[in-house]
């Protein structure tokens, strides 16, 4: 029997108008740990790692047809601090680990761009995939469709910043969030959007990070999705008010992050915790890090 335990890190995505294509590792953790069988058998440790059958298998199947590697059952085990449908990229915690576990068993395969690219290809964009097995600030580079990777560019966020991450006590599905996003925006949209997007950029791979003070504003996905989670576009609001340097929706929410220097980030948290309570939500608040090692394999 040979086992491994594999780390990998929460992250957000989108940045505002990043749609899709911005990244970025945060530390807060889940742990897969994949035990070999006999059997050939892909089968969870215990009722709660159940949900995640289907996506493991879907990873396992992906995996030996991009490899042609030997199948290889194993049993699995999910822990950790990442909570599933919260806009955190939980999903690719279980596939980075799944895969990266795989890739080792095979004597490695796939390089960690390589990782990157087939979490893409299952999730159908790279935002959380990248940061989820390199950590840091990524941009990647997609080709006809966000599934069709590209490569990325990827610089190290400074412990400097804190990342107030607040989760109310709701679930949005990705798939389902998309749903409600429309077939067409403006070409004004269109454009303060990609605006947006590249000045926040420009200020992390700058490392200018003043400049991220008022810098993500989105017209793509957010106005259509903020609705949808009560007090979440009061909480980004009064983050910033309580002295933040900027905000955006996690991902597809329900969670809200705001950007923050140290000695505002408390008061961040409070201030944006209280807006969901005023909206009769409750909520977890989250002061974190950026994480910038990605995902580790414990041998």
């Amino acid at each position: 029997m040979k086992s491994l335990t594999i780390r990998v890190p929460g992250s957000t995505s989108n940045c505002g108008a990043g749609f899709d294509t911005l990244g970025l590792g945060l530390q807060i953790y889940n742990t897969v740990q994949i035990q070999s069988r006999d059997d050939g058998k892909v089968v969870p440790a215990r009722e709660s790692d159940a949900r995640a059958l289907a996506m493991v298998e879907e990873a396992v199947l992906a995996f030996e047809q991009n490899t042609r590697a030997t199948r290889q059952g194993f049993e699995f085990t999910i822990t950790g601090d990442v909570p599933a449908a919260r806009g955190l990229g939980s999903s690719v915690t279980v596939l980075a680990g799944v895969l990266a576990g795989l890739n080792r068993w095979a004597d490695e395969p796939l390089t960690r761009d390589g990782l990157v690219k087939l979490i893409t290809e299952l999730e159908g964009h790279p935002d959380n995939a990248m940061a989820g097995v390199l950590g840091g600030f990524c941009v990647g580079r997609c080709g006809d469709t966000a599934a069709d990777y590209r490569g990325l560019i990827r610089v190290e966020v400074p412990e400097g910043l804190k990342f107030v991450v607040v989760s109310p006590a709701v679930e949005v599905a990705t798939k389902a969030s998309r749903g409600v996003l429309p077939p067409q925006i403006s070409h004004g949209d269109a454009v303060r959007s990609v605006n947006s997007a590249a000045y926040l950029t420009a200020a992390f791979i700058s490392g200018d990070l003043a400049k991220l003070q008022g810098a993500a504003s989105d017209f793509l996905h957010e106005p259509y999705r903020l609705p949808g989670i009560r007090g979440a576009q009061a909480a980004i609001a009064a983050g910033v008010a309580a002295g933040a340097l900027t905000g955006w929706l996690s991902g597809s929410g329900s969670s809200v992050l705001c950007v923050a220097e140290s000695h505002t980030a408390d008061r961040t948290a409070a201030a944006m915790r209280a807006a969901f309570t005023d909206e009769g939500v409750n909520s977890e608040a989250r002061v974190l890090l950026a994480d910038n090692a990605g995902l580790v394999i414990c041998d």
